[in-house]
């Protein structure tokens, strides 16, 4: 590996953008495959469609690359992408001519609203003989997350795999930050209840 390709793949995420929309096509290279396996992994929660997912990470990934420079500031660079993720998702559901789902306001009970479905999510870098389990758990979560109402679908992903703050959600999203605090805690309810025979 050359010493300008190495120099790239030590810099952090903050100075690719800044490179990226100063022209540097290699430090947009970097950037774009770092954040790849992210974005795919985004689209793998919200969609069940294979073709989808790889077509949907392809377009983001696109919109990313032509709109850099029109992020105005490099630290935010992880909301304004999960801003192009969101509006591609919603695209997509427009596209297929599908209405998001009605939420119904009544509140679930939810033994434990501060459940982490991070704690469930296998690490990739578990042993061989560990892989197979996890790949299986990893299924059964992403279908648990793919079965929510696209509103919550949409603010689980983006604070418990994303790990935004609920102000970025609620900006991303066009709900308040008490709507978006709620359907945090209904979508957690609903997996937990879904998750049950696994927790």
């Amino acid at each position: 590996m050359s010493a300008r390709k190495l120099q790239y793949k030590k810099m952090t995420l903050e100075e690719l953008v800044v490179l990226s929309q100063q022209n540097d096509l290699k430090a947009l290279e970097e950037l774009i495959k770092r954040e790849q396996k992210n974005v795919f992994a985004a689209f793998s929660y919200l969609t069940d469609k294979r073709e989808n997912i790889s077509d949907l990470t392809q377009e983001t990934l696109m919109r990313v690359a032509k709109s850099i420079s029109t992020l105005k500031n490099p630290k935010h660079f992880k909301s304004w992408l999960n801003t192009i993720i969101t509006n591609i998702f919603y695209d997509e559901l427009r596209k297929s001519s599908r209405k998001p789902d009605t939420i119904s306001i009544e509140e679930t009970e939810c033994e434990n609203s501060d459940f982490n479905i991070l704690s469930l999510i296998p690490d990739k870098k578990c042993k061989p003989h560990e892989k197979c389990i996890a790949n299986e758990l990893d299924k059964i979560i992403k279908e648990a997350i793919r079965k929510l109402p696209e509103q919550f679908r949409i603010v689980i992903v983006l604070r418990e795999l994303q790990g935004l703050s609920y102000e970025e959600i609620a900006k991303i999203t066009g709900a308040g930050v008490g709507t978006v605090k709620s359907r945090i805690s209904r979508a957690r309810c609903k997996l937990q209840e879904g998750l049950r025979s696994y927790i």
